[in-house]
């Protein structure tokens, strides 16, 4: 096997499984983890492998430092080089400043922002051949959605982390950020208020998957490009 190994956390569906598609059709064996997702990264594990892909899936909960080291430990026994780390796992939930509580600002935080930098710390001492490392941020991150105040603040850390570690892990490694709009609609937003985002848009229609996985295709390929993020949001950014 000299496939090149990349690791994708929150791999098994959304965003995720669009990032583990692509790395696969591109040669890169894949670890897949999930925390609670084990049906759907198991089913997609299985397809991959049945694509003569070579494909494994390891479950953890990031908020735990802990099972970081348990997903990081499944990467050793793998013994492939790890040349990619995309930190995709995250959560959106509905909050309000006034009334928000520290045990729920803490979750979204320690999952989002937290967990990222812990991998990525852990990847960056497993690349011995360099690599890339892909934090997945989101188009909130500079704005003000007050509804959702830890995802918008943990995103914009993340933004900032990633410009950190780009600075901390050159030259070998490169760290970027990819900041989609909108692409998927969240389970619980009702279609009428998804349709009503969509035709604010100069396009009026979502971001394309295929649209994603060449945002990544680029970034793997694009030596001179690090500490930067790349949005993809047909125009939500500066609407």
């Amino acid at each position: 096997m000299n496939a090149k190994l990349a690791l994708v956390t929150g791999g098994a569906h959304r965003l995720g499984r669009v990032f583990v598609e692509r790395l696969a059709a591109r040669g890169y064996a894949l670890l897949i983890h999930y925390h609670r997702s084990q049906k759907a990264a198991e089913q997609l594990a299985a397809d991959l492998r049945a694509q003569g892909v070579a494909a494994w899936t390891q479950s953890a909960d990031l908020r735990q430092p802990e099972a970081i080291e348990t997903l990081f430990w499944r990467v050793d026994e793998l013994e492939l080089p790890l040349a990619v780390l995309i930190n995709s796992a995250a959560e959106m939930p509905a909050g309000d400043l006034r009334t928000l509580d520290a045990a729920s600002w803490d979750a979204t935080l320690s999952l989002n922002l937290r967990a990222p930098f812990l991998c990525a710390q852990r990847a960056a001492a497993r690349m011995s051949a360099g690599g890339l490392i892909l934090n997945v941020s989101d188009v909130g991150a500079r704005k003000t959605w007050t509804g959702y105040p830890a995802y918008v603040v943990s995103k914009a850390g993340l933004e900032t982390l990633t410009r950190l570690l780009a600075r901390a892990l050159a030259p070998d490694i490169r760290v970027n950020a990819l900041a989609p709009g909108l692409v998927f609609p969240s389970e619980d937003l009702p279609l009428e208020t998804w349709a009503r985002l969509l035709d604010r848009l100069p396009g009026k229609r979502p971001v394309k998957e295929t649209e994603i996985a060449a945002a990544l295709d680029y970034l793997l390929e694009a030596e001179a490009v690090t500490g930067q993020v790349l949005t993809v949001a047909a125009g939500y950014d500066w609407l």
